[in-house]
């Protein structure tokens, strides 16, 4: 018997299944998902349709809502809503430094992660929903990289679906990891540009932050290494609608004066380790570049690689002269795993990861071009994280795809603006279905 609870205007239960690791060996090792069923308290009693909901990432358990929160409240107008903790993330058997060394080595440890894409993450949802709905399809809302996992869904089990709602969240079908950061780079600038040109003062505060950290590379009172690559990584911050406003205000108190010279802040260093560790969601840095491998084609840390084509992103060439230190963000490397304590024992396994070169295809374009299930999407315009152009791209491969094509919001709209977000893509559902 599943645990519920009330919180303002819901009625929540507890849900745990039970699931193959593997589901093409579905007699071995099993784990653990959990997911917390919603619905509204004036509607407990009813028999609703379901949607479930595929959080962004990869890497992050789903949202923790406090009543009708974001787009919640609008699901639950015609929905009872599951927010699925995808496996290895939040309650579901967590996948992180403490928990690997279980499996073996790094060796094990990067097969055992192998099985934590989209791939697997929608033969779970297949596997759960007969216990949820009586086999019926449902409804699913994909953020981010819940959107890729929707994609795949269509591509692989299109008859579990009653509708697919995608936020920020359409991939390219069949580029290299490559192609998604010669694309990401251009307009991470876009956006620390339109950042400095809001805050001109940053540039100067950028700048003396970096050239302290060249010289003095601290570690953090969590044990984070804080590189001045480390640094610029904070501008994944500027692909949220107030990350650009949370930026400035992290840069202007960096310095305090000390009896030994400025220094950085206790509250600037609590404020950046905050943002930059991965202890509570380790797999966004493992498997985030593997989320679009297909093929015999490995990663080799594509996002590090790639940077080497766009020096202005080197902040120690930039200090040699007068321009701003570009941000970065979105990107996984290396020397991410050398910063991070919550990283570091994982670190030959992310490389065995990144030299994969068995991954199976993720998207059926043949399948995708002859969608019959109703499914509209959310763009916006120039998305930090995901590449607008790749996005309308796979659009006009998916068959009845309507598109919402917005710059009102960034890359999380469906929190800053879910509710008109969601019921936008449901008016678009409909009137295709």
């Amino acid at each position: 018997m599943s645990a519920s609870y009330r919180q303002p205007g819901v009625v929540l239960s507890d849900r745990r299944f039970t699931v193959p690791l593997d589901h093409d060996n579905p007699s071995g090792e099993t784990i653990e998902l959990y997911a917390r069923e919603v619905v509204g308290s004036d509607k407990a009693d009813q028999d609703l349709p379901w949607l479930v909901y595929l959080q962004g990432g990869p890497g992050f358990g789903a949202n923790r809502f406090v009543g009708k929160q974001a787009w919640l409240g609008r699901a639950l107008e015609d929905y009872r809503v599951l927010l699925l903790d995808q496996r290895g993330t939040g309650s579901s058997t967590p996948a992180n430094r403490q928990t690997l060394p279980l499996r073996g080595g790094p060796r094990e440890q990067a097969d055992h992660l192998a099985l934590f894409r989209a791939d697997s993450i929608v033969r779970d949802c297949e596997a759960i929903r007969p216990a949820v709905t009586g086999g019926a399809p449902w409804a699913v809302l994909g953020q981010s990289f819940g959107g890729f996992c929707t994609v795949h869904y269509l591509s692989t089990a299109p008859e579990g679906l009653s509708t697919a709602l995608i936020t920020g969240g359409l991939p390219t079908l069949d580029g290299h990891a490559d192609d998604v950061y010669r694309a990401a780079y251009p307009r991470i600038e876009r956006k620390v540009a339109a950042h400095y040109a809001r805050y001109p003062q940053d540039v100067e505060r950028a700048r003396r932050i970096a050239e302290h950290l060249l010289r003095h590379e601290p570690v953090l009172n969590g044990g984070y290494r804080l590189t001045v690559e480390a640094f610029q990584s904070l501008g994944i911050l500027l692909g949220g609608g107030e990350g650009s406003h949370r930026l400035h205000y992290l840069l202007e108190n960096a310095f305090v004066r000390t009896a030994q010279g400025p220094a950085l802040s206790d509250a600037f260093q609590e404020d950046v380790q905050s943002l930059l560790s991965y202890a509570g969601h380790p797999l966004y840095a493992l498997v985030h570049e593997a989320c679009y491998a297909q093929g015999d084609r490995p990663t080799a840390w594509s996002a590090e690689r790639v940077r080497a084509d766009f020096p202005q992103f080197d902040a120690a060439k930039t200090l040699a002269g007068d321009g701003p230190v570009l941000f970065t963000g979105e990107s996984v490397h290396p020397w991410t795993f050398d910063c991070d304590p919550a990283l570091r024992p994982l670190r030959e396994t992310a490389d065995l990861l990144a030299e994969r070169t068995d991954w199976p295809s993720l998207y059926d374009p043949d399948r995708l071009a002859a969608n019959e299930v109703p499914v509209a999407a959310a763009v916006y315009h120039d998305d930090m994280y995901v590449d607008t152009d790749h996005a309308l791209t796979t659009a006009r491969t998916i068959r009845g795809l309507r598109t919402f094509v917005t710059n009102e919001f960034e890359h999380d709209g469906v929190r800053a603006g879910g509710p008109r977000v969601l019921d936008r893509l449901l008016a678009l559902t409909r009137d295709e279905a």
